[in-house]
């Protein structure tokens, strides 16, 4: 088969003050025709720079191809000038972007977006144009898609902007079609529902994909063949069922290992590759994952190994013949779980639970917030966004409650009110019995050292002209009036106990990593020795490798520090190790709570049901059974009547349309609300 994509022996370089930088070292790969081909690896390996340069992006941000080809369809693209690549660009490559915010115009509606694509690269009317815009949004599940075409972006949802986003790039059907990381910022429920309809339109179409991504379980549902990249190279390519069954690279194996799934017991630390991914402006000699290999040698130091055919597939290792023997030694610990570590598994939360006071440190009872929408001026009456809705439940002094549901259903703005970060409408919120929302502002403070947060994006949520040091130690300047080598001794034991180096204390955070930097956000929270922490998709932006990292950093310390834990996340594997118990919320209301392994072997609600069976799987061999989910979670400021979830639900009846299900106890410590459990 002629291949559709031909990468041969590519360098790209950017210029910098510095000097001309490397960032992609002679990687070589192809894509056939109708082919999924999947570029997986490590933030900082590689993966974007090459489909940019595929697109020829990299031109506008200065970067330039020093080495190599790439062809399309035998024709070369490093030749091209920018004209000639951009009537290439839409018609016969096309391209889908991380964030589609960003990708999207906000100053032009979507369908205008839309058309302008179509009438760029075809001889139609813009009436033509039209017509087949909004034939596109309704073949790619955007409901009543002649009123999307006038809206604007910000107007849509992000599933819904992620598939305005995949029609502008079929509109004029190429033959190669570019997703890079499509689905990272989407629930489980969207993302299936995403990498779903790729495959539909690619069968349609019959493109080719290139799909970029750091989640190895959409990999194997998803590619033909697998390409790792590692810090601007190739180190491994092969096809999908052989990668997974028998990776080849110690890289390879080392993302596999540090996926958090379904079958890791609870209680027993995650594996995590050593160290981190290195700059590309100081590359190891040799092998360049050779400081973090566990089994480099003396040779992998000096030489670089390059790519060779071994058994139906490509590596760069010297001891790839050998690797099976010594992997067998260094990861025989690690393997999936038998039926008596399932056992132990319960038994680690049976004690959690035993270990738990009987009073709770945290209760939460009958919660509301609501946020008002403006009205026009000649409008009466108020409308408001429902954004949590009578919520009650309770947290135990050591234990980690988990918090799931889709993007929009109230989860972090339930967190922020818990701190007080938003005012509750309704309802009360008592800490150790201290009502917090009748408390005044010094009792606030102090009850504040004893209740901390950590960020999703610890870049933004953390002052970006400050020292590290001054970062971690601004609690102690703030609550206990430490100054100088005091406030900085205690800084530096914070640091230590996170894993950074105290000699980091005068960096900025630009000079960090982001797992670095969601340590110097957790370093910060516990600086005070709190009680209890809210942790709001602390690792859900972070590459796998450094997930694993965090959350055995967050198990350490709070067994430590007798930490209670707030987990708010939408990566359910990672929920489900980490959470002694688990909390399901749904338009603003807690549909489901139950001990972890009783929630994911018997969920008793229809939505939670679908949010399980909507976890990508890491073994191509066992395909998920998706339970589809009809549309989108309805707005908030005009929720459906009855049950919330009867517009998407399989079982709906006239019932649930019209009386509100109560959370009921069903089971010990599982408590539903929905008219008909499972």
């Amino acid at each position: 088969m002629k291949p559709l994509l031909e990468i041969d022996d590519l360098s790209v370089d950017f210029q910098t003050a510095k000097g001309s930088l490397n960032a992609i070292n002679k990687i070589s790969l192809t894509i056939g025709t109708g082919e999924i081909v999947c570029l997986v690896g490590e933030s900082g390996s590689g993966k974007t720079i090459t489909s940019l340069s595929v697109m020829r992006l990299i031109n506008y941000d200065g970067g330039y191809i020093s080495q190599g080809d790439i062809k399309l369809d035998g024709q070369s693209l490093v030749g091209l000038s920018q004209k000639e690549i951009s009537d290439l660009r839409g018609k016969k490559i096309a391209m889908i972007f991380q964030e589609p915010m960003t990708a999207l115009d906000p100053i032009f509606t979507i369908g205008s977006q839309i058309v302008e694509v179509i009438v760029r690269h075809e001889r139609i009317s813009k009436l033509g144009a039209r017509e087949k815009a909004i034939s596109l949004l309704r073949r790619v599940g955007i409901p009543e898609p002649e009123i999307r075409m006038g809206q604007y972006p910000y107007e849509l949802s992000g599933g819904m902007r992620q598939r305005a986003m995949i029609a502008m790039a079929l509109a004029c059907g190429p033959e190669l079609l570019i997703a890079d990381e499509p689905t990272t910022a989407l629930d489980v429920t969207i993302q299936a529902q995403i990498l779903s309809l790729l495959r539909e339109l690619k069968d349609e179409f019959q493109m080719s994909i290139l799909l970029i991504t750091h989640d190895l379980g959409i990999a194997a549902e998803m590619a033909d063949r697998v390409v790792v990249m590692y810090a601007g190279k190739v180190v491994e390519q092969s096809p999908v069922h052989q990668l997974f069954e028998n990776p080849a690279h110690p890289y390879t194996q080392g993302l596999l290992h540090s996926i958090v799934t379904l079958d890791n017991v609870r209680g027993l630390k995650l594996y995590t590759i050593k160290g981190t991914i290195p700059s590309l402006s100081n590359l190891p000699t040799g092998c360049r994952f050779h400081p973090r290999c566990p089994y480099a040698t003396d040779r992998c130091l000096s030489e670089d190994p390059p790519l060779q055919e071994l058994n139906g597939r490509e590596v760069a290792c010297w001891n790839a013949e050998r690797i099976d023997h010594l992997a067998a030694e260094f990861f025989g610990d690690t393997v999936a779980p038998t039926s008596i570590e399932l056992t132990a598994s319960e038994a680690y939360q049976r004690d959690a639970f035993q270990q738990a006071s009987e009073q709770p440190l945290l209760e939460v009872k009958n919660v509301k917030k609501y946020f008002p929408i403006r009205q026009g001026l000649f409008q009466r009456g108020r409308t408001y966004i429902k954004a949590v809705d009578d919520v009650s439940f309770e947290i135990r002094k050591g234990e980690t409650f988990g918090l799931v549901g889709e993007s929009g259903c109230g989860k972090s703005t339930l967190g922020r009110v818990l701190l007080q970060l938003e005012k509750a409408t309704e309802g009360s919120i008592h800490f150790e019995g201290r009502d917090l929302i009748q408390s005044g502002a010094n009792d606030w403070k102090a009850t504040r050292k004893d209740m901390q947060i950590v960020f999703q994006d610890p870049y933004g949520s953390i002052n970006p002209r400050w020292k590290v040091g001054d970062i971690i130690g601004e609690p102690f300047w703030v609550h206990e009036s430490l100054r100088g080598s005091v406030k900085r001794a205690k800084v530096e034991s914070v640091m230590e106990l996170v894993g950074l180096n105290p000699s980091w204390y005068d960096r900025l955070p630009h000079e960090f990593s982001g797992g670095q930097r969601q340590r110097i956000g957790i370093a910060r929270a516990i600086a005070l020795n709190p009680k209890f922490i809210l942790a709001d998709e602390a690792v859900s932006a972070l590459d796998v490798s450094v997930q694993s990292q965090i959350v055995n950093l967050m198990q350490d310390i709070q067994q430590r520090m007798n930490l209670t834990y707030l987990f708010i996340a939408h990566g359910l594997n990672i929920v489900r190790y980490i959470s002694d118990r688990i909390g399901v919320m749904y338009l603003g209301k807690l549909v489901e709570i139950a001990p972890t392994d009783e929630l994911f072997r018997h969920p008793a609600h229809h939505y939670t049901k679908a949010l399980l069976s909507a976890i990508p799987v890491p073994d191509p061999n066992r395909k998920r059974s998706f339970v589809p989910l009809e549309g989108e979670m309805p707005s908030p400021a005009r929720p459906p009547s009855g049950c919330r979830f009867h517009t998407r639900c399989p079982a709906a009846t006239a019932l649930c349309r019209e009386v509100i299900p109560e959370l009921t106890l069903i089971s010990p410590g599982h408590h539903a609300a929905c008219h008909y459990p499972l």
